[in-house]
């Protein structure tokens, strides 16, 4: 199937931030929550019981992929089928291929999971995190719950075995129906509010400062969430192409800093463009997993 553009943001803040519509739920149970941390990060892999954090001057290997195409490094993304309703909960398929067109089956586990799986709308309404499971025969499967109708860019992060870095691979598929515009505000989702502290900068070992708040500006306490303070993600929306809707997966850098203007969280990052970037933060508060919609800059 051939990849897509993605589409043009469907409006835009004073001073040229971009707003995205974003059909997500306010806050859902995750099923991740460690237990004697079973779900402790496993990234080149740190130290016994360490968080994933880096040390000054490090960084992780840029990834093979940016998720603009089905292929990189080899490998392939192909088989992709999306749910054919907006229903409730439906089974997505897809397989991913060697250069000989074998399953891949021998993955790393990175970030508690063999593969990480993102189903994004292509105006970026809507955003799903999953993670699917392998069948013997190298299908993979996963549950999702789709909401609305359009074109998806589906994305697999992965990390072979014996590699030394990720492969990011997408492609796009569709639910059948007519797509509707589902606005929602920057930033909050009813509970959680996340602003960007600054910008971040192109380069191979750049940070990202958050800061995490209540919806009335209070502090938070954040619990794990696949080993971590927090999950990132998101896409390059600055650029009507394809090859400029590239992915980013940054990573936690230290320990959250709680303080009186609420819970700052500094990222590691390795943006190669500079533009405006559309990133879900996944946090875990009281429980609840939330999935907060931001804009950042990067210059």
């Amino acid at each position: 199937m051939t990849s897509r553009p993605f589409r043009r943001p469907i409006r835009r803040l004073a001073g040229g931030l971009t707003v995205l519509a974003l059909g997500l739920s306010a806050a859902a149970c995750d099923t991740d929550t460690p237990s004697g941390d079973p779900d402790r990060i496993v990234l080149r892999p740190p130290a016994e019981g360490a968080d994933h954090t880096h040390a000054p001057g490090e960084s992780d290997a840029v990834p093979i992929g940016d998720g603009t195409s089905a292929g990189a490094g080899g490998y392939r993304l192909t088989s992709v089928r999306l749910p054919s309703s907006t229903d409730g909960p439906g089974e997505m398929t897809f397989r991913i291929l060697d250069r000989g067109g074998e399953p891949v089956s021998d993955l790393t586990t990175v970030q508690t999971k063999l593969l990480h799986l993102y189903v994004v709308r292509t105006d970026y309404a809507v955003y799903r995190h999953v993670h699917p499971t392998l069948a013997d025969d190298g299908t993979w499967t996963a549950r999702v719950d789709l909401a609305e109708p359009g074109d998806y860019r589906v994305i697999a992060d992965f990390q072979p075995e014996g590699a030394d870095r990720a492969v990011v691979l997408g492609e796009t598929a569709t639910v059948p129906g007519r797509a509707t515009d589902v606005p929602l505000d920057e930033g909050d989702d009813g509970v959680v509010s996340v602003a960007v502290d600054g910008t971040g900068s192109v380069g191979d070992d750049g940070r990202l400062h958050l800061l995490v708040t209540t919806t009335d500006g209070g502090s938070v306490t954040l619990g794990s969430y696949l080993g971590t303070s927090a999950h990132v993600s998101g896409f390059r929306t600055t650029g009507n192409s394809a090859d400029d809707a590239v992915f980013v997966h940054v990573h936690p850098y230290g320990e959250p800093e709680v303080g009186d203007d609420g819970t700052r969280l500094t990222f590691h990052t390795t943006f190669e463009k500079a533009g405006d970037y559309r990133l879900f933060v996944q946090v875990r508060v009281d429980g609840l997993l939330h999935t907060v919609p931001v804009t950042a800059t990067v210059e």
